[in-house]
């Protein structure tokens, strides 16, 4: 098992950059494919990037061209770098950890990015 926990939220504006972490616990990170997902008010859960446990990297198109999703396996985290902020990423932004061959999924418990003037 391993648990992860969120930082790096908070109250930004319009324009301006964030950068999530999550930190894992457990010996076996490496393995993992991480996920940022975020939800906002009223709204479902939605996914905003994905890594790899091999590095490879995907984005939702909202994400795409002002998020970085990134990864230190020799710290056990997994990094969310958002610029060019808007109101719209406003949410609560969740890490997942998933292996996948193991049916494994773990949710931290998510930290509050609000974009506002």
């Amino acid at each position: 098992q391993v648990q992860l926990v969120e930082s790096g939220g908070g109250l930004v504006q319009p324009g301006g950059s964030l950068r999530l972490s999550c930190a894992a616990s457990g010996s076996i990170f490496s393995l993992y494919d991480m996920a940022w997902y975020r939800q906002a008010p009223g709204k479902e859960r939605e996914l905003v990037a994905t890594i790899t446990s091999g590095g490879r990297t995907d984005y939702a198109d909202s994400a795409k061209g002002r998020f970085t999703i990134s990864r230190d396996n020799n710290k056990n985290t997994v990094h969310l770098q958002m610029n060019a902020l808007k109101g719209e990423d406003t949410a609560v932004y969740y890490c997942l950890g998933s292996l996948p061959a193991f049916g494994k999924h773990y949710w931290g418990q998510g930290t509050q990015v609000t974009v506002s003037s």
